[in-house]
Formats: structure tokens, sequence, C-alpha cells
């Protein structure tokens, strides 16, 4: 059985990917920066819809994994949160500067997050040793780990996906991410193997203002207009799903 994990940055995502079909979602925020910690009222607010399984980013930031005492003790308030909004589970990730997994922080924050579920996310993908990291993981008491294969997509490190997996074994779930879609999760499957895959399934909405002043910039200069946004699609979710269960494996 394939299970399927939408990436979404809102309550109403999830109940896109929930009407999509999918088993369970990573509710984060800030997804242009790969995803940070989502505020506490969107966090009750997913945990009201039923019929799917609820994760939560715990990030405190974008950039890299290697965090200040600060930021690690913010980490720990957002999983207690977490828990206390009876969340499915949450998602986490710390390096050592040296580019390995930070065992000891890591186990404080799984120990913390019990009986939640634990998710180590793709900070994964800049270790220096994927095997080895994989088997701190494990003796960490890790449940899954999500990856591209330490490349951009997971096509591209499909390889070492595959390899993740066959050392894996029965002992954590290597769960499969990077630009999967409709187009190519079929090829996905076969290449690497695994059977838990993580994706966005978002479209353009446009907004329904009648006054636009296309002249102002909220955030970056470069993103684009405020009155266009990306939402989670419930049948681009479902269109995935449907070609990795329609692919035979």
């Amino acid at each position: 059985m394939s299970i399927f994990e939408i990436c979404v940055d809102s309550p109403e995502g999830v109940i896109a990917a929930r009407d999509g079909q999918a088993d369970r979602d990573e509710l984060c925020e800030n997804l242009f920066e790969g995803g940070t910690t989502p505020s506490i009222g969107a966090i009750k607010m997913a945990r009201r819809v039923g019929g799917i399984k609820l994760h939560v980013m715990v990030r405190p930031r974008g950039g890299d994994f290697l965090y200040s005492d600060v930021e690690f003790e913010t980490m720990k308030f957002d999983i207690e949160a977490a828990r206390s909004s009876r969340v499915d589970g949450v998602v986490i990730g710390i390096l050592t500067a040296d580019g390995n997994i930070d065992k000891e922080r890591t186990t404080e924050l799984v120990t913390l997050a019990r009986p939640m579920s634990v998710t180590f996310h793709r900070a994964f993908d800049l270790c220096r040793d994927p095997f080895a990291a994989l088997e701190d993981l494990i003796e960490i008491g890790i449940d899954r780990v999500l990856t591209s294969g330490q490349q951009p997509d997971a096509l591209a490190g499909a390889e070492t996906t595959k390899k993740l997996v066959e050392a894996a074994g029965e002992r954590i779930v290597v769960m499969a991410c990077g630009a999967i879609d409709e187009t190519n999760a079929a090829e996905v499957v076969a290449a690497t193997a695994t059977t838990e895959f993580h994706f966005t399934a978002f479209e353009e909405l446009t907004s329904e203002m009648e006054y636009k002043n296309d002249s102002v910039a909220m955030g970056s200069n470069d993103a684009p207009s405020e009155y266009l946004r990306r939402v989670t699609s419930a049948e681009k979710v479902n269109a995935v799903i449907e070609a990795i269960k329609n692919s035979g494996n």
C-alpha cells in the first residue's frame, strides 16, 4: 500500500489534500524557503479537518539546519504546541556543523514529541554521508526520512534513494520527494522502490479583488503579484495518486 503525503501551506490546503484522497498532510508556512513552522492558529484550524492525518513542520527559520540555542528552544516549544493541538506528527531536522545528524538534539526532540510520529525532513539531503545519517536516524528511532536522494528532484536522486530503501529495510520508512507530479510519478515508483510519497499539488489562483495596485510588493520584488496565489488543488493531488496507483506498483 502506498502512502501519499501532501505538503500544504494552509488549512484550506489540508481540505484539498483530503478531498484529493491523500493520506497525510505536512503543514508548513513559507514554502518559498522550503517550509517553516506554521502558526498555532493554522495548526488548530487544520486539526479541525477530519479524514486525513496531520503532520506539522518544526523549523524556526529558512536557511541551514545548524541552530542556535534560542532556535533549538523555540523548536521544543513548537513541538509542545503541536502535541497539545493533538496533531499526528511533527517534521524535524537538525545537523551539526560538519554535516552529520545532530544526534543529541534530535534525540531530545524525538523524546519530547512522543507519542506523535516523527519525520526527519530534507535536511537529510544536506548530510555528508546519507547512509551513515540513515543509521543514525534508525538508532534515534525516527519513523521516516524524507529525501530526494541528495539531488534536486526525485528522479535525479532515484539511484541513491533506492539504495537507501534497501539499506533501511523495515527499520525506517524512506519517503520520496522532489518535483513529483502526475507526469513522472510512475517512473519515480519504479526507480526508487519507495512506498511513501511527498509532493505539492498547486494551481495558480487569481485574486477576486476588484481594485488592484500591482506597483507595490509586500515582500521580495522577485515574488509574483500579490494578486496571484498558489493553492493546493484536490484535482492535482488525485492525479498524482492515480498515476501511482495505475502504475501497478
